[in-house]
């Protein structure tokens, strides 16, 4: 077994041992949901969110792709597609980050101090830079709407397609991934 294939194999490993619900695509590690929750003490805190991971052959040496599936508003991920725009893993991406590293540090830091000043949602970097309180509760109605316990729970991820995303809140319709970004 190839170097890359057994990294793959003891990083979805630690994830799948975690706190963290994993779903894996057809059972491949290389494809997968992880249910991530919103960092406690932010506007995201009662939020849970399906995130989409794929992991490329080259894994760990080229960053995994991740978007998250229910619908999140935040100025460094693109509501539509939930493409995260997130540096310090897609220009700094090293072999030393795992699965871990992502749920556990990168994601909640990114929902606590968004850069709006580098968006991929002008709506939501321009409101946070304007009016902050606005901001927030537009996230606590997004988290209500598409990221609340009733709503992400009606369905769990598995391997059928699209068709389980609806009930999280999703508005894809056809069988690709939202838009993934490498981060």
């Amino acid at each position: 077994m190839s170097s890359p294939k057994r990294r793959i194999e003891t990083d979805v490993m630690k994830l799948l041992m975690s706190d963290y619900e994993v779903t894996l695509v057809k059972g491949s590690m290389q494809e997968f949901y992880v249910r991530f929750k919103g960092p406690q003490e932010t506007p995201f805190q009662d939020g849970t969110w399906s995130v989409h991971v794929e992991l490329p052959d080259q894994y760990p040496y080229k960053s995994p792709s991740i978007g998250f599936r229910n619908r999140i508003f935040h100025p460094n991920i693109d509501e539509l597609s939930g493409s995260v725009c997130l540096d310090v893993i897609n220009q700094s991406w090293s072999p030393m980050f795992d699965m871990i590293n992502i749920f556990e540090v990168f994601l909640p830091q990114l929902l606590r101090y968004p850069n709006p000043t580098d968006p991929l949602n002008g709506d939501a970097a321009a409101l946070l830079l304007r009016e902050p309180k606005a901001y927030e509760n537009m996230v606590k109605d997004y988290v209500a709407k598409y990221a609340s316990k009733g709503v992400t729970e009606d369905g769990d991820e598995d391997s059928s397609g699209d068709e389980e995303m609806s009930s999280v809140g999703s508005y894809e319709s056809d069988d690709e991934p939202a838009g993934q970004m490498e981060v």
